[in-house]
């Protein structure tokens, strides 16, 4: 079994990358996605890629892995499943409270979202523990078997349950998650003390009723994925992408699906990191463009920076996740007039179906459209030619937001550029400025369909100097899963002061779950190692920082460094930091990885520099920085070698997306085939 295949499933094209471990030959495919079902796409164009290679089956397959959005889209669209909720008495109405904090502030017609589980379904247990663990009242086991059967009336599919400090004492929601096995057979049942095990009673039941709602689509989903797999002949254990940038075999994820609610970009950060770092530049920000959103995040020293939450429409989601931050900015974005007559583009979606005006069914203009009307983007064709473009249906949906704007076509379509370029630097301020980090520190690294296409242009405005265009960049995500290892995280909130023998108990008793996880994962012992995190703060402090731990083990000495780190730490994002305030760990972390053979980057000498035999075609482009349509040269990425030079303004094309060079760019190719461009004034 030599073949290597990840699989990245958006909301306009289902990306399929295969590596050949025998010849070291890469292989991309993109096909429609299908939004109704997803793993419709997914085995036809793993299909057409086996064809492609000459006839291989899925039997040669030895690795599979798959990012999804299927979690996430069935929160979004409220299609979970019909969930109810067993929390301490008292406290039913937690889940609509919250934390009593306004999202829009000066907006007094803001609605709060819907909560996933309607009152009538959200039932009190009358059980209670107190903070230090203790049972104030303990677990009436015939009261918890009634609340199951009316439950169980009301048709759930699916039952969180979340008591009050569960994550010190979990015997409680132990106990009822083992009765309503026996009540309820064939539901989904998830408990907050397995889904997190953490402080913050809002967010663990936010969480836990999120993983109990898309529980049962997703675990529908992978099974059924699994199940078509197998009967074309793979053998090897699929998995799916984490929101940590890790995978997992698809059993696994079903039964946490809350932990796949970045699944799908968080793959293409953790390979374009590793190309990066390759390439000789550590210090990156992703910007990955598809056919909905941009996300974006920063990685350093070669680290994607990771986070502990999200929220996604309104709802608070706690996992272990890497730092991405998504805007409705992609080619797919709707641009519309508002009630003041300005130019807006996003966060409506014309997406797989109709799709763009261009791609010939819908009628709406998307950032795709101007960038075809401007012919930026092949006018006739994309894909290679296995997509044609309608111009004219291009010219024609522009025209609607031109006329009331009162513009020709052209300018709105530049119009429509300009605006969402504007969004997509606001959604890199947020994970750079705003973290204390200055985006000029950094390199650009887009990917995507269309995240090539804006880069230069998005680096101007944030005065970045580099782009890194990868080799693939339209399936970096699915390429990213063949860079990437099984990952898991372990934690437990457990305050107390940074001593020596409480950390020293704290983590080994995660790393003890780290290896038995690891050891059932069937990874080898010299393949496995850990990562240990403490978030600290100062004593009466809201919030925590996350600080790594030294490795080895833990002494007076790890303790002495861990306060250095902290202090280190909050100086430089909050500018101060106190030697009398007193210093407390709250949560521990542990993450288990079990590495895995990647794919490998492969390194060619450089060459010549002139590329003009890369040139395949002329064409006129509209660029105002140029005042007007300019001659530009169209580069055929595939005849592109290491060493060959590129002077903007000019198009480079491929499969699976187009990169633009603006005049005064240079790009070179170097020893891994990467587009380095140096960005003009």
């Amino acid at each position: 079994m030599t073949l290597r295949i990840g699989v990245d499933t958006g909301g306009t094209f289902t990306d399929v990358c295969a590596l050949d471990e025998q010849t070291g030959r890469f292989f991309v495919r993109k096909v429609a996605s299908t939004p109704d079902d997803p793993g419709r796409a997914i085995v036809t164009g793993v299909s057409q890629l086996l064809d492609e290679m000459g006839g291989r089956d899925l039997g040669e397959v030895g690795y599979f892995a798959h990012g999804t959005t299927v979690g996430t889209n069935a929160l979004l669209t409220g299609r979970g499943a019909r969930t109810g909720l067993l929390t301490t008495a008292g406290f039913r109405d937690l889940l609509e409270l919250g934390r009593g904090r306004r999202p829009s502030l000066y907006d007094l017609q803001a609605d709060k979202p819907a909560a996933l589980v309607p009152r009538d379904r959200r039932l009190e247990v009358a059980e209670r523990v107190r903070h230090d663990g203790r049972v104030e009242r303990a677990l009436d086991e015939d009261e918890v078997r009634a609340l199951a059967r009316r439950l169980r009336e009301q048709g759930v599919e699916s039952v969180a349950v979340c008591f009050l400090y569960s994550f010190v004492h979990p015997g409680h929601e132990r106990a009822v998650e083992r009765i309503l096995a026996e009540e309820l057979p064939g539901v989904h049942v998830s408990v907050s003390s397995a889904v997190l095990p953490e402080f913050r009673e809002y967010e663990r039941l936010s969480t836990v009723v999120v993983n109990a709602y898309i529980g049962p689509v997703v675990a529908r989903y992978l099974a059924r994925l699994r199940t078509r797999l197998a009967e074309l002949g793979l053998r090897a254990t699929p998995h799916v992408t984490q929101s940590n940038g890790g995978i997992i075999p698809f059993e696994a994820a079903e039964r946490m699906p809350s932990r796949m609610v970045l699944s799908g970009p968080s793959t293409g950060v953790v390979g374009a990191a590793e190309i990066a770092r390759a390439a000789g530049f550590p210090d990156v920000i992703t910007f990955d463009v598809g056919g909905t959103s941009s996300d974006v995040s920063l990685v350093q020293d070669g680290v994607p920076k990771a986070a502990n939450g999200t929220e996604i429409d309104g709802r608070p989601v706690r996992a272990p996740m890497l730092d991405i931050h998504t805007v409705g900015a992609g080619g797919g974005s709707i641009a519309w007039i508002d009630a003041g007559g300005a130019l807006k583009v996003g966060p409506g979606s014309a997406g797989a179906d109709p799709g763009p005006a261009c791609y010939g069914r819908g009628t709406e203009p998307t950032v795709t459209d101007a960038n075809v009307v401007l012919r930026v983007l092949n006018p006739e064709y994309l894909l290679d030619g296995q997509m044609k473009i309608d111009a004219e249906a291009a010219r024609t949906a522009v025209s609607t937001v031109a006329g009331p704007l009162g513009m020709d076509v052209l300018e709105a379509a530049q119009g429509v550029i300009r605006v969402v370029t504007a969004n997509m630097a606001r959604a890199i301020r947020v994970i750079s400025v705003q973290r204390g980090y200055d985006p000029r520190d950094y390199v650009l690294v887009p990917f995507g369909g269309a995240g090539p296409l804006h880069a230069v242009r998005l680096a101007r405005e944030l005065g970045m100097k580099t782009v890194l265009v990868p080799e693939t960049p339209g399936a970096q995500c699915a390429a990213g899963l063949l860079m990437t290892d099984i990952r898991a995280d372990f934690l437990r909130t457990h305050l107390t002061a940074p001593e020596e023998s409480v950390v020293a108990e704290v983590f080994a008793e995660l790393a003890e779950s780290a290896t038995a996880w690891l050891a059932g994962e069937g990874v080898p012992a010299e393949h496995r190692r850990t990562e240990r995190w403490a978030e600290m703060r100062y004593a009466g402090q809201n919030y925590e920082l996350p600080v790594p731990v030294p490795e080895g083990e833990v002494t007076a000495d790890t303790i002495t460094q861990l306060t250095k780190r902290f202090a280190a730490e909050h100086e430089r994002l909050y500018g101060y930091s106190t030697a009398e305030d007193e210093v407390q760990v709250v949560t521990f972390r542990l993450r288990a990885v079990g590495e895995v053979a990647r794919a490998e980057l492969h390194r060619t000498p450089l060459g010549d520099a002139d590329a003009s035999a890369a040139v395949r075609a002329t064409r006129e482009v509209y660029l105002p920085e140029s005042d007007g349509f300019t001659e530009c040269p169209v580069y055929d990425r595939r005849l592109l070698a290491p060493g060959h030079r590129i002077e903007g303004p000019a198009v480079v094309e491929q499969m699976d997306t187009t990169t633009l060079l603006l005049p005064g760019d240079v790009a070179v190719v170097d020893e891994l085939r990467n587009l380095i461009v140096a960005v003009g004034e």
